[in-house]
């Protein structure tokens, strides 16, 4: 009953009034051409609704007019998508068939009952009325004929609003996304999803490791108090944050959707520059690269240079400039990575909770393989393996 009395002031009860009477121009056309034959549109338009990309028309047109408020959303009730399959047509040819049934029901209220509002202005003034060309019901005295005034606008907003409300239900019904439609679009919202992790991810990973180059680097070199080494230190911290600013304009260039491809994420190939970068910030890398490591899969090598990085993060962060061994080795249908380094007797040891150890653990899982990071005999260790086949 609300929702009745609201109808007048919502914006979406004359967009499907307009929606309902669409049609009628099609009628009405041919009535101009044979008005014998006037269920003929009913068979006119039949044909095209196996036309695919008339779905795709029917289906905006109705998201415009009859759901406006889901315009934009990946989950409307309304698909906008041509059809692909044949239930898809069928389901169209028996919209428009359904479409032009409503439509005839609107028009005659949209007609008969304003032209009913005339007769009863005419009656109420003492006029009297034609007799062949009434379309009330029963000609009232002129005293009910006041009263009655409002009853067919009313009554036409009622129809109105409860057409208005039924070809919405049936347009989700008859347009609304197939299964395989909700399949894709649910498959892109999960890749969405999964990009936003991964960004997130990297935007940890690569301005994490940067912040802590650049703070053991400053430490170190202020307590040396050596020109030369300090001199080292700044070139690394400039080498570090260079590198960490464009891993950031690659990041914001793909969020902010630009046309340009991105410039190319960072691989195992590039494995030495976060060698260096360690070397630099005064901890021995003991490293062994073994395998060809440039044939390996895309996503293998993109996620272990991560966890590379995450991994050699961490010891420089907990541990400072520790000796550290890294073991990087293509075996037979997997990449075993491998870095370890003493952990200082006076620090805490690492619980492992953290969100860059996390990040380490969910990079091995989505590529189908395992990671494992935690002390063992008196070192920490960060040992992932990642198959090869499967990415394949």
């Amino acid at each position: 009953m609300l929702r009745l009395l609201r109808a007048p002031l919502r914006g979406v009860t004359y967009t499907r009034w307009l929606h309902l009477l669409v049609p009628i121009l099609i009628v009405s056309i041919w009535m101009f051409i044979e008005p014998e034959w006037p269920w003929m549109p009913a068979l006119i338009v039949a044909p095209f609704g196996l036309v695919p990309w008339v779905r795709l028309a029917e289906g905006l047109q109705a998201q415009f007019l009859l759901t406006p408020h889901e315009r934009g959303r990946h989950d409307g009730s309304i698909s906008t998508s041509p059809s692909t399959r044949w239930g898809d047509r069928w389901r169209t040819v028996a919209w428009l068939e359904t479409r032009l049934v409503l439509a005839g029901a609107a028009m005659v209220a949209t007609v008969w009952l304003p032209v009913m509002t005339v007769e009863l202005v005419t009656l109420a003034m003492g006029r009297s009325l034609g007799s062949d060309d009434v379309i009330l019901p029963f000609i009232p005295p002129r005293w009910a004929a006041v009263p009655l005034l409002p009853v067919p606008l009313v009554l036409l907003f009622v129809i109105v609003v409860l057409l208005g409300e039924a070809v919405t239900a049936i347009a989700a019904r008859l347009l609304g996304p197939s299964a395989a439609e909700r399949l894709t679009a649910l498959e892109a919202r999960t890749e969405q999803l999964l990009e936003r992790t991964r960004i997130a991810r990297e935007l940890h990973d690569s301005i994490g490791h940067a912040l802590t180059v650049a703070v053991v680097q400053a430490g170190a070199a202020r307590a040396a108090g050596d020109p030369e080494f300090t001199e080292r230190a700044l070139c690394a911290i400039e080498e570090t944050g260079r590198a960490a600013m464009e891993d950031l304009d690659r990041v914001l260039m793909v969020l902010r959707e630009s046309g340009r491809p991105p410039s190319q994420r960072p691989t195992l190939a590039d494995a030495d520059r976060l060698l260096e970068s360690a070397r630099a910030s005064g901890a021995p890398v003991d490293a062994e690269l073994s395998g060809p490591l440039e044939k390996l899969p895309g996503p293998v090598t993109r996620e272990g240079y991560r966890i590379l990085q995450e991994a050699l993060t961490n010891v420089l962060r907990h541990s400072g400039p520790v000796p550290v061994r890294v073991r990087i080795e293509v075996a037979v249908g997997r990449l075993d990575l491998e870095v370890t380094n003493p952990l200082p007797a006076e620090a805490a040891p690492v619980t492992g909770r953290g969100s860059g150890l996390r990040g380490i653990r969910e990079r091995a899982a989505l590529l189908g393989g395992e990671a494992e990071t935690g002390p063992h005999g008196g070192n920490w260790r960060v040992r992932a393996r990642l198959p090869l086949e499967r990415i394949r």
